[in-house]
């Protein structure tokens, strides 16, 4: 029997009505059976960033995202746009993933779920942020999928059969990296 592809679901937002919360939802929903996604939610309880504290022992929160992402095969992370990038709790969450090296080499994408005319600024700093842990960005995984709040159904997953499909082929895309 294979063992399913771990990848692990990561949302910038800590809104929790929050349309890319929404979007990892309906990636958990749509998995097929080969793949195994599990979502990191610790966003908030992250402390915030400061090398002298990225030492032995780490902060309990930091060495769960760490673990978290050495355990996966790949990650997929779905932020929003904040003020022109992405949401600086976001993008705390990534500098303390530089220190430690899991996210060196591993596959990487994202889903950028912004409305139209909005959003590239954050798909652009976090290719850069990504780009300089070393992670190994999956160009068929990094995408522009439009998600619009109406999309999102009282059960809090998106089930328009066209996006499904999208989020589908970034999951498997990540997969076969």
């Amino acid at each position: 029997m294979t063992v399913p592809t771990r990848i692990l679901l990561v949302s910038g937002s800590l809104r929790g009505g929050s349309v890319n919360g929404a979007v990892l939802r309906t990636a958990l929903d749509v998995a097929p059976d080969d793949i195994a996604p599990v979502v990191f939610d610790g966003l908030g309880g992250l402390p915030h960033f400061n090398p002298d504290e990225d030492v032995d022992p780490l902060p309990p929160p930091v060495a769960e995202l760490r673990a978290a992402i050495d355990d996966a095969h790949a990650v997929l992370f779905c932020t929003p746009e904040y003020a022109g990038t992405m949401p600086g709790s976001f993008k705390n969450l990534l500098d303390w993933t530089v220190g430690g090296g899991e996210i060196y080499e591993k596959p990487v994408g994202w889903i950028n779920a912004a409305s139209p005319g909005r959003g590239a600024l954050a798909h652009e700093s976090l290719r850069t942020v990504l780009t300089y842990t070393g992670s190994r960005i999956i160009e068929g995984a990094a995408v522009r999928i439009t998600v619009v709040r109406s999309a999102i159904e009282p059960d809090g997953l998106v089930h328009d059969p066209e996006i499904r499909a999208q989020i589908l082929d970034v999951l498997n895309a990540l997969a076969r990296s």
